[in-house]
């Protein structure tokens, strides 16, 4: 993907129409800076929306399963976080501001260095080092179109996906000095260990096993 970019880029930076192309992203990019502002004036700490290339976008309600999985894995991360004094896990209204878009991770993780920088009254975040999507209908193309280039080029090191339906997860890291996420772990079974949030490794069940769930907290407790 990047010789394809690099290969593009040469093209263009070739051709004698570069700036009027130029001009025009200008534009489309200051009309989009312009709908972000409004979009901040407009949203509230009730609405559920994400800013996306342009775009306000209102999340409609979750399913029962989506919300079980997510508040599993938040559980058990939080309780592993919060013991070894790691950071801050944040969840499902915390607004992620990248460059272009704003968008609110089902989960996501602070290091100790982000993580002491965050103020109190802070509604707006800088770009995790770990984030968890949840799958649902309406959000999968997202999920694993332009937030999972947005997520890699801003330097999130780690990205899972979860499906709920399947009971699948996905794991992709960003290796060291790259910018397109490589597959760690694709599985619905095992184990799976983070590699952005040290010491964190859990069944792949844990996140759709209730009983599963409750054994990987206590060892975590444990530990």
């Amino acid at each position: 993907m990047t010789i394809l970019l690099d290969s593009e880029l040469r093209q263009l930076l070739d051709s004698p129409r570069l700036p009027f192309i130029a001009r025009k992203i200008d534009a489309v990019l200051a009309d989009e800076a312009r709908r972000r502002q409004g979009f901040y004036a407009q949203i509230s700490e009730g609405d559920k929306a994400e800013f996306i290339n342009g775009q306000i976008i209102f999340h409609s309600p979750v399913k029962l399963r989506h919300n079980a999985n997510a508040k599993r894995l938040l559980v058990l991360l939080d309780a592993h976080v919060t013991s070894h004094d790691l950071g801050y896990v944040g969840y499902e209204k915390i607004m992620v501001s990248l460059t272009r878009n704003d968008y609110e991770p089902d989960i996501c993780f602070f290091g100790q260095a982000k993580a002491a920088a965050l103020a109190p009254d802070q509604m707006r975040f800088p770009a995790p080092d770990f984030v968890v999507e949840v799958l649902s209908e309406t959000t999968q193309a997202i999920d694993r179109g332009v937030k999972f280039d947005d997520y890699a080029a801003h330097g999130v090191a780690e990205y899972w996906i979860v499906d709920p339906v399947t009971e699948t997860l996905e794991q992709y890291r960003l290796p060291e000095n790259g910018d397109t996420y490589e597959l760690v772990i694709k599985a619905m079974t095992g184990q799976v260990r983070s590699v952005a949030i040290p010491r964190f490794e859990i069944p792949v069940r844990a996140i759709f096993d209730p009983q599963v769930n409750r054994s990987a907290l206590q060892t975590i407790l444990a530990g």
